[in-house]
């Protein structure tokens, strides 16, 4: 232990003969080398962020530029489909509109028929009833041999 205290009180000497102001003169110079080396990043943090400054502002522009291009021709393409859509809705509403004309009137001729063709089984129904009336108020029943007038 003793010999390691001998070499600490020798390192410490050292210390002691160095005058004062070669110590001043060294802290001095330090300071003024940290003061340039603060200088010299601030400049390079500055032209960094400059230039990012700038590369962000052009890729900016450049993206809007192309999120207007993709707007407008988007747009474009939805009202192309929309005009093509409200064509073919128009073109099949006709379409249905003669097919239900068509059916209706098919339809009221294909009743006007059957009612028609109703009256006159009514009315043959009407003569045979009254005629099978007329025989059973006669006497007369109806038979194979005596069939209705």
């Amino acid at each position: 232990m003793k010999v390691r205290n001998l070499f600490f009180a020798a390192a410490m000497g050292m210390f002691a003969c160095v005058p004062a102001s070669v110590l001043a003169q060294t802290v001095g110079q330090d300071v003024k080398n940290a003061g340039h080396d603060t200088a010299d990043a601030s400049k390079k943090v500055a032209n960094k962020t400059a230039t990012g400054t700038k590369t962000a502002v052009k890729d900016t522009g450049h993206g809007t530029k192309v999120a207007a291009d993709k707007t407008a021709a988007g747009t474009k393409t939805v009202a192309h489909d929309t005009a093509h859509g409200t064509s073919v809705a128009a073109h099949k509403t006709e379409q249905g509109t003669k097919t239900v004309a068509h059916d209706t009137a098919h339809g009221t001729e294909v009743a006007a028929h059957k009612t028609g063709d109703a009256g006159k089984t009514v009315g043959r129904d009407t003569v045979h009833g009254t005629k099978k009336a007329v025989h059973t108020i006669d006497g007369k029943p109806e038979s194979d041999t005596n069939p209705p007038r």
